[in-house]
């Protein structure tokens, strides 16, 4: 998974132009109906070490999305001036402004008053980034699913992504990168991800549940996506935590084997048809590894002209700065077809809403592949 990344970064580095300095980024409008508001939550775990800095206890920044009273107020901010720097240096993008991610507009308002009515609590989604990618770039989706009704906790995985900012100011690194050639990383990051999407869930609804956003959560409604490692990530912590009753995977390599008893909760997989077909070769043959240990619900979609980045806010990022990063299809298309298969994903098995959409291929979708 940190293969496509690298990828990805040299693609994006090759492809850079003068043109950037001009362009002000933006995330698409989420295509809900109700604003959305966001805050950011810091949160310590104590009892917990840093797997990867074992001297200091788990430390975690959390965004989280939810339905608003209003759309009036300040838009929150997409990464912070230091983040954008290291996230471009480290894409090799060094010919462009080092803070320019971190001008990039975007939706949802900082603080925002919850929507009233907490008779009718929302469902919970929890998103998990790919590795070496902050919580940032699955914003665009967040926004969207919140829109739609969600509460939406975007998890960063500290010293497994390129920059994490925390409120004192300190900015912690990718510390998970000096040992990703290691055998058993794997399994490592994803039990280490698991464990910290269990911990933003006890969070969420037992200390932090009176909390902006949180006050809204269903604990009985819970739901996880991720891309790349952290779609990876979901079946890990499905497996671990059975509060989660159903998860996507969008992109994600499965290193870790599901176990011979499986799983039996609803799974999506989602990915790009030239790496996630059955016959795919290398580490993306997971999906049909695992494939048969989904027991319950299941669909395994494939989108024709898609790249890794395609299923983030990169793909449409990029579009607008005038990166080439290989996908023969439109950045907010490939975003459209995201949004609209994961909140249909969603609606079904969180709110019980029956989704014709997943039930076979769509004239209106003729880039997806139903493969299972």
């Amino acid at each position: 998974m940190r293969g496509l990344a690298v990828v990805t970064a040299l693609s994006l580095a090759l492809s850079a132009t003068p043109a950037f300095a001009d362009t002000t980024p933006y995330l698409p409008a989420p295509t809900g109906n109700r604003p959305v508001g966001t805050t950011s939550l810091h949160l310590e775990d104590t009892s917990r070490p840093d797997p990867w800095v074992p001297s200091t206890h788990r430390e975690l920044m959390v965004s989280l999305f939810y339905p608003a009273a209003t759309a009036r107020g300040p838009r929150s901010r997409y990464v912070t001036p230091t983040e954008s720097a290291l996230m471009l240096e480290d894409a090799g993008l060094t010919d462009l402004p080092p803070d320019l991610l971190s001008t990039t507009r975007t939706n949802a308002v900082v603080d925002a008053p919850p929507a009233p009515g907490r008779r009718h609590r929302a469902p919970l989604v929890v998103l998990s980034p790919g590795f070496i990618n902050g919580r940032a770039t699955l914003t665009a989706l967040a926004e969207d699913l919140a829109g739609r009704g969600y509460v939406v906790a975007v998890v960063d995985h500290t010293h497994e992504n390129v920059a994490t900012t925390f409120p004192d100011g300190r900015v912690t690194t990718c510390a998970a990168c000096e040992v990703d050639h290691l055998d058993g990383f794997w399994e490592k990051l994803g039990a280490g991800r698991a464990a910290d999407v269990s911990f933003v869930l006890d969070q969420l609804t037992g200390p932090l549940r009176h909390r902006r956003g949180a006050n809204l959560v269903d604990p009985a409604r819970i739901a996880m996506a991720g891309h790349s490692a952290g779609g990876a990530s979901a079946i890990l912590a499905m497996l671990a935590d059975d509060r989660i009753r159903a998860g996507i995977d969008l992109d994600g390599s499965t290193h870790v084997p599901i176990p011979a008893e499986g799983l039996s909760r609803p799974f999506l997989f989602v990915g790009n048809k030239d790496l996630y077909v059955p016959g795919s070769l290398g580490p993306y043959r997971g999906w049909e590894r695992d494939w048969p240990r989904l027991t319950g619900w299941k669909r395994w979609l494939v989108v024709a002209g898609t790249r890794h980045a395609s299923f983030t806010d990169l793909g449409p990022l990029a579009d607008q700065l005038g990166v080439d990063i290989g996908t023969d299809i439109d950045a907010n298309r490939a975003l459209a077809i995201t949004r609209t298969y994961t909140a249909a994903f969603f609606d079904l098995h969180l709110r019980g809403t029956p989704q014709p959409l997943l039930a076979g291929p769509s004239a209106d979708h003729p880039e997806v592949t139903f493969v299972g």
